[in-house]
């Protein structure tokens, strides 16, 4: 009786051993780093009455921002990354802002062009014209493979700021970058 268990339990394994059939298992970048680029325009209507009143009023946000983001995380999960990092966003004259950020990664399809989502949320760290503003946003997105670890993506942008306790712009915008990735078999060009 035990003979024939170890000679079972031999013959399952050697099956499962010699198969040829392809990792079903779906692949991960792991660790990535995610510089990019993005420009925007401001959505939210500007009010173009001019008051005569005796104090000073808020400026008012431009039409036009742009910024850089560089971002650095893991995904552990096929479909699901997350990530840390810094933003720098010019709205306005003296309006520099430098927000560190997380980032929730969306992954459909991985490998060698998903589609994503990444949810985006900032909190100021520097002290500009104006102090202790947030930022929220999406990105929406398709990577597309360049090399064993590298990947050019492009997506549009949604952001929205919080300047002074109050909504001051939401921002539709274009994204442009680059990931790189320590899984050299996530995309076609990893596999020998």
């Amino acid at each position: 009786m035990i003979k024939n268990f170890f000679l079972f339990l031999g013959l399952l394994s050697s099956v499962t051993y010699f198969s040829q059939e392809a990792e079903t298992k779906k692949a991960k970048m792991d660790f990535y780093f995610n510089p990019s680029l993005n420009i925007g325009y401001n959505l939210q209507n500007r009010d173009h009455n001019f008051t005569n009143s005796q104090y000073i009023e808020p400026k008012r946000i431009g039409k036009i921002a742009y910024g850089m983001t560089a971002i650095g995380g893991y995904n552990f999960l096929p479909n699901f990354a997350i990530g840390t990092g810094f933003k720098y966003s010019f709205i306005e004259d003296n309006y520099h802002l430098v927000y560190w950020m997380i980032q929730p990664k969306i992954i459909f399809s991985p490998g060698d062009r998903p589609f994503y989502i990444d949810l985006n949320y900032g909190k100021q760290l520097n002290h500009s014209a104006i102090s202790d503003s947030e930022f929220w946003g999406a990105r929406l997105g398709v990577m597309v493979s360049y090399s064993k670890r590298l990947s050019q993506e492009g997506g549009i942008t949604f952001e929205g700021y919080q300047l002074n306790g109050k909504s001051s712009g939401f921002f539709i915008g274009l994204s442009y970058g680059i990931t790189i990735f320590s899984n050299k078999n996530y995309t076609g060009y990893g596999e020998d």
